[in-house]
């Protein structure tokens, strides 16, 4: 049963983050000054994990995360990242490039929570899930070897290696992340994968891992967390167990880390 971490990553803050304007998909705005060094203190905190895989939204706020994370690092600084439209963040339609209060204002008008509320023109919250269950069995198909050219991302790394490293960071041994398996025994990491994405869409993905995958959480995270905005250029880390014809098992490690950015001013909350 191959064993993988995933670990995901909001953008930094863009100045339309700070000014609470709908971004979507319309509208690519670039890191401000502040999203840049959000990245680099991520990028530094992340410097010594070994990554295997890097996949990225194709938008100019998570393509300039990513670049300020993989430059930091001692090991992943030339590895090729693959843009991907599926981790792009949620459409919004005709609220793009509008206050988040104009959103929350036709939500009210149509008798209907934000978070659930599609915009004329936007996509539906289920349509945002599918996009992303699409995109984690992409993933899983290939750590199990079916989507093929695995090795032409990264040259292989020892799975100790892997593990070693995350466990450098990473409460990966405090909860049995890395400890054990459904079927028992220490099978290591067959790949360690890091994703940039955006904050609804990550709302979303998480929400499929716990309601259709029942991801289990550390003790001192509860539910409401996975269902929360992940602030910019929060960590979350999932170790997952894959087998063919099976339902993946998932264990978060932590979620919406934030502790890389004690040094960084005027940070997104």
């Amino acid at each position: 049963m191959p064993r993988f971490a995933l670990t995901v990553i909001r953008h930094g803050e863009t100045r339309l983050n700070k000014e609470k304007i709908i971004q979507g998909q319309g509208v690519d705005a670039p890191l401000s000054e502040t999203g840049f060094q959000q990245a680099a203190a991520a990028g530094q905190f992340l410097s010594n994990v070994q990554f295997t895989h890097a996949f990225s939204s194709d938008l100019t706020r998570t393509k300039q995360t990513m670049h300020g994370i993989l430059e930091k690092s001692r090991f992943c600084k030339d590895m090729a990242v693959k843009y991907d439209s599926r981790l792009r963040e949620r459409m919004y339609g005709v609220a793009e490039g509008k206050p988040l209060s104009e959103l929350r204002a036709m939500a009210k008008a149509a008798g209907e929570e934000c978070p659930m509320f599609t915009p004329p023109g936007g996509e539906t919250v289920e349509q945002v899930k599918m996009r992303g269950k699409d995109f984690f069995d992409f993933i899983c198909q290939l750590i199990l070897g079916k989507a093929g050219q695995r090795d032409s991302v990264m040259p292989a790394v020892p799975d100790s290696s892997l593990e070693s490293s995350l466990a450098e960071v990473f409460p990966v041994g405090k909860h049995g992340s890395l400890g054990t398996n459904p079927k028992g025994g220490t099978p290591g990491l067959a790949a360690s994968i890091l994703v940039v994405s955006h904050g609804a869409y990550m709302r979303s993905l998480f929400g499929y891992f716990l309601s259709d995958l029942r991801c289990s959480l550390p003790g001192a995270r509860d539910k409401f967390e996975l269902s929360s905005i992940t602030p910019n250029t929060g960590i979350s880390v999932f170790i997952i167990d894959c087998e063919e014809a099976r339902q993946p098992s998932i264990q978060c490690v932590c979620m919406n880390l934030q502790e890389h950015l004690n040094g960084v001013t005027e940070k997104q909350r």
